[in-house]
């Protein structure tokens, strides 16, 4: 049962008691990413990411993993456009100190500037590592190509003389803006209850919030509808086109996502049978949704030999056309059905996933994910649906491409 309150502030808890379990997942999520920062900011809420585990007023670095590493716990972040999370894994036994480790860190980092110096060469190694893996590259590229320089176009990285630039005093400016209570949202899901979990929060965080006033970002929202480029020294090109879909909280949005496994979500999917295994042109192609509040992207990318781009971007497309052309069948529709029930269902039995998508659900929509609710949501999916979502997604007037390798031009998209 998933359980909820909020503190005096704005802080948000949310706790999904899992039974059976020896565990206990925990995390602090902020409502901020790439997506809300400027030009000159951009790259510093994945920085802040990194910088938060360098040491507090209690703490080093190497004491703050040591610590974690004492007690068996496994501690981690990650920041995406719109969300940066900090979470930790533990025994329940050693529920509260891992807690108490997460909440110093999260609240009283104090920046060190030789910790600042080194991490900046480690976040300008991982900018390298990126413009080194070229799938990941093409779908940075293909977001500005889609959303054009400002929000969700930008990287989350951001560019190394952003990262380089960056001062303490930056970083400060941020948190106090961004990490505030009324942007945040606690998480705890496995063998914990609420009120062991409010002790906690009250014991170890809340009061160290208090003072920071909310300060609203607008997210800004575009379509470029542009062809970029980049080239590369590679052996493939990669390739990738971008189709407006409809916003997270769509009704529709479920059925858009079962419809595009349809197309590109695995191994039987339309476009892996089409371009791969009857074509040979492709080791690799598939299609997914990336969702936001505003409106969502779905993305569908290959990797191809330089001499077959022209071919599989045809084979493609017209994959495309058929799909919207002839539908699809009952038995392609109750398959994806269950597809999407079982992936639901196999989040349920991990502590993370349920830590994570509770917290968004609160981030996002400020109410309690109901997983029996989902369930039948999916499972009320009807043909009807689909056909109506397939209609709404895969519209060519805002489509945007991206290619990278071997190449001197970009795709030619209309």
């Amino acid at each position: 049962m998933v359980i909820t309150k909020q503190f005096p502030g704005g802080l948000r808890l949310v706790v999904n008691k899992m039974e059976g379990l020896y565990s206990v997942s925990m995390g602090i999520l902020v409502g901020t990413g790439s997506c809300f920062e400027s030009a000159e900011e951009n790259g510093i809420s994945h920085f802040i990411e990194h910088m938060m585990f360098k040491g507090t007023h209690k703490r080093t670095a190497f004491e703050i993993s040591d610590a974690m590493d004492r007690i068996g716990a496994q501690v981690n972040a990650f920041t995406s456009k719109d969300i940066t999370c900090y979470y930790a894994k533990s025994t329940y036994d050693h529920a509260e100190e891992a807690f108490e480790i997460l909440a110093d860190f999260f609240s009283d980092s104090v920046f060190p500037e030789e910790e600042m110096v080194r991490e900046k060469g480690v976040v300008c190694e991982e900018i390298a590592m990126s413009e080194d893996t070229p799938d990941d590259l093409c779908r940075d590229v293909l977001a500005q190509a889609f959303y054009g320089d400002e929000g969700y176009g930008r990287t989350i990285l951001g560019p190394a003389e952003n990262v380089r630039s960056f001062t303490r005093e930056d970083l400060k400016k941020y948190i106090e803006e961004r990490y505030n209570p009324q942007n945040i949202v606690v998480s705890f899901a496995g063998n914990i209850g609420m009120e062991e979990a409010v002790a906690l929060v009250e014991k170890y965080l809340s009061s160290a919030l208090i003072g920071r006033s909310f300060q609203k970002r607008e997210k800004k929202l575009a379509f470029a509808e542009s062809s970029l480029y980049k080239y590369k020294d590679i052996e493939q090109v990669h390739i990738a086109f971008g189709y407006p879909s409809l916003p997270r909280e769509d009704k529709l949005m479920d059925a858009s996502v079962l419809v595009n496994n349809i197309l590109g979500g695995g191994m039987s999917s339309r476009l892996f049978q089409t371009v791969r295994e009857k074509m040979g042109l492709a080791y690799t192609v598939y299609s997914y949704i990336s969702s936001y509040t505003e409106g969502s992207i779905l993305y569908i990318y290959a990797g191809i030999n330089p001499a077959n781009v022209g071919k599989a971007q045809e084979a493609i497309f017209k994959a495309v056309e058929d799909f919207r052309r002839d539908k699809f069948t009952k038995e392609e529709f109750l398959r994806e059905k269950e597809q999407l029930k079982s992936s639901l269902i196999f989040s349920q039995e991990s502590t993370i996933a349920q830590m994570t998508s509770c917290a968004k659900q609160m981030l996002y929509k400020n109410e309690v994910i109901d997983f029996s609710k989902r369930i039948k949501e999916i499972e009320d999916i009807t043909m009807e649906d689909c056909v109506q979502a397939l209609e709404l997604n895969y519209h060519t007037q805002h489509l945007a491409a991206a290619a990278v390798g071997k190449i001197k031009k970009p795709l030619v998209i209309r």
